[in-house]
């Protein structure tokens, strides 16, 4: 696991934790909202963790006329066979990049929604996506002219949400010498790491700690508590951490990394306060 996140590191520099995070959403098969300004990386990372892991990628650029059918595939009546036929769309890869996700109506944001909860959708029948289908959607920031906020439904679907930043001076002047680096990818062992993953052991007190963080976040200081989606979120990533640290059992430190990166989007405080210390203080 290491050796995967060096390989991202050649290309998107000065970035460990935000890679180690995107894996760890990944092997938790969760799913990746970046909320960030334009040129910081984004759209690299994404191209640069599908090729180190050796898996498809399309991208998808969200833009106010997309239509779901854009996303999902369409039928079309193929003369030649005579019947209707449908074709794929982008959604039928392994990593998606939606790009710039909210400059897209409601209508094609909510396209994403059964592929990223139930890796399927259904266009007259159902057509299941590929196992490790994962998706990495960008957002530009709220306050640009042209976007649409993402409803809870879709926001609660993404496992974390984070930004990169700036990159550091030094990692920032090799970028702008753009030296070419050659990037190994590797096909993982999927079932292996699955496995892996499964057998993580999660002590009752780790689970007393993520059920006391959702019943906190339901006592009225916020406009809305963690769903149980958003708790399945914490603790599958949280387990994802351990894996990614080398450990077969979760520790509550696990879940103090992640924590901020699964309630950013999902929780909003009703007054003045900093959220993430009146979380910790639960530890």
């Amino acid at each position: 696991m290491v050796r995967l996140i060096k390989e991202i590191e050649k290309k998107v520099k000065g970035k460990e934790k935000e890679i180690k995070l995107i894996l760890a959403s990944f092997f938790a098969k969760g799913h990746v909202l970046l909320e960030d300004i334009p040129g910081v990386g984004k759209t690299t990372m994404a191209k640069t963790i599908s090729k180190v892991l050796g898996l498809e990628f399309k991208r998808v650029q969200f833009t106010s006329d997309l239509l779901p059918s854009d996303i999902l595939g369409v039928n079309y009546f193929d003369l030649d066979k005579k019947e209707f036929v449908f074709r794929k769309g982008p959604i039928f890869t392994e990593i998606l990049l939606a790009d710039e996700i909210n400059r897209a109506s409601p209508k094609t944001q909510s396209a994403l929604l059964e592929a990223m909860e139930e890796r399927q959708v259904s266009i007259d029948k159902t057509y299941k996506l590929d196992e490790q289908f994962f998706v990495i959607a960008t957002q530009n920031p709220k306050e640009e002219f042209g976007v649409f906020p993402l409803p809870i439904s879709q926001l609660d679907r993404f496992m974390i949400s984070l930004s990169l930043g700036y990159p550091a001076m030094e990692f920032e002047k090799e970028i702008l010498l753009n030296k070419e680096v050659a990037i190994n990818a590797k096909k993982l062992n999927m079932e292996s790491i699955n496995s892996y993953f499964d057998n993580i052991y999660v002590d009752d007190k780790i689970m007393d700690l993520i059920l006391k963080i959702g019943a906190f976040s339901r006592n009225g200081l916020f406009e809305y508590g963690l769903s149980t989606r958003g708790l399945f979120a914490l603790l599958n990533i949280s387990k994802s951490w351990a894996m990614l640290d080398g450990r077969e059992y979760v520790i509550d430190d696990d879940v103090a990394k992640v924590l901020p990166y699964v309630i950013k989007h999902r929780i909003k405080a009703k007054s003045k306060m900093d959220v993430n210390a009146e979380f910790f203080k639960l530890f």
